[in-house]
């Protein structure tokens, strides 16, 4: 075994130490391997990401400092670089419980199956718990509502991939496993998951187009993100207009980078902010129309920014099955529709 990253007799001491000292986890699984020719000399965390998949490295670094990776029967460090020919045993504990709270939401789902499932997200629910979200948010509702979960790194809760703002409605795809949270995350870094949203917006943008902009903070409100910044993260948004009615117009919006605000912003910054959304203008807007406007009645009906991610479609990063989910217009966006003229009927 090579000395590189090795422990010494004090360290090895301390960390066998640590581990006694911890609560004892009951062991679901053990792995156990030998490092081939071709491996000798890569790091140990590296290593064993690759050769059992289904982990991540850092959950690897995680099994690692909690002293449940074995070489030769003795705890290592990260960094250890093994020969050809050493032994490697990797524990696998059973998932704790989630440490938040479990609440019952109800939430929609359109797609379930032991590695994922695609849910409806209501408006008005935050996805994951944050400084702004405290409580009843996606994550909550899903250790409620799933009893098939096996856990994300060595816990008993969803794997959530992407993410909808608060009052954004629709399509939410989240992961029961680590393998499969780590396909559908290559699958969004590769861009290989089709996104379509429906957005009502202020105006009359072209019948079709393209925004591919630099993407950052807005200079001077840092909630907010702007399409106007001269460097950044590159952001690029497709539509094409479906109605038109009232001084609004519907749109067909499709995502080809996922920035936070993106539809949001791109709209804003064109001129074209989204009904009733209060960061980014729609609401000021509004506020300035007669009382009977259409375009108000709209924007009261729905009361949020109106967008709805419409469709979700992916091949299945375990099964390779093609995925395509379709979430309903819920009943604000619908009204929303009347009040400016355009049927709901006439999208289907």
């Amino acid at each position: 075994m090579s000395p590189r990253g090795r422990l010494s007799r004090k360290q090895r001491q301390a960390a066998e130490e640590q581990r006694e000292d911890r609560p004892k986890r009951e062991i679901a699984e053990v792995r156990r391997l030998v490092v081939a020719a071709a491996e000798a000399g890569q790091r140990l965390d590296k290593l064993l990401s690759l050769r059992l998949p289904e982990l991540s490295r850092a959950r690897v670094q995680q099994l690692i400092e909690q002293g449940l990776v074995l070489l030769e029967g003795k705890p290592v460090r990260a960094a250890e670089r093994p020969d050809a020919g050493a032994s490697v045993e990797v524990q696998l504990p059973q998932a704790q419980p989630a440490r938040l709270e479990a609440m019952q939401l109800d939430l929609p789902v359109l797609y379930d199956d032991p590695h994922l499932l695609v849910i409806d997200k209501p408006a008005g629910i935050a996805v994951h718990p944050g400084a702004g979200a405290p409580r009843a948010t996606v994550v909550h509702g899903l250790l409620h509502q799933v009893s098939d979960l096996v856990g994300i790194g060595g816990e008993l809760r969803p794997g959530v991939v992407h993410r909808l703002d608060r009052d954004t409605s629709g399509c939410l795809v989240v992961a029961k496993t680590e393998p499969a949270l780590r396909g559908l995350q290559a699958l969004f870094k590769a861009r290989r998951i089709a996104k379509q949203y429906l957005a009502l917006v202020h105006g009359a943008p072209a019948e079709a187009g393209e925004f591919d902009t630099f993407y950052d903070r807005h200079p001077v409100d840092r909630k907010r993100f702007s399409s106007k910044a001269s460097e950044g993260r590159r952001a690029v948004t497709r539509w094409r207009a479906l109605r038109r009615g009232g001084g609004a117009s519907l749109l067909d919006v499709e995502l080809l980078t996922g920035r936070t605000h993106q539809i949001r912003a791109h709209f804003a910054d064109a001129g074209f902010p989204l009904l009733a959304d209060k960061l980014y203008g729609g609401t000021k807007r509004e506020a300035k129309l007669p009382e009977d406007s259409p375009l108000r009645k709209a924007a009261e009906a729905i009361g949020r920014q109106a967008l709805h991610a419409r469709s979700l479609s992916f091949a299945h990063p375990i099964t390779g099955e093609q995925i395509s989910c379709l979430a309903p217009l819920p009943k604000d966006f619908l009204a929303a529709l009347v009040a400016v003229g355009i049927d709901p009927a006439s999208l289907a």
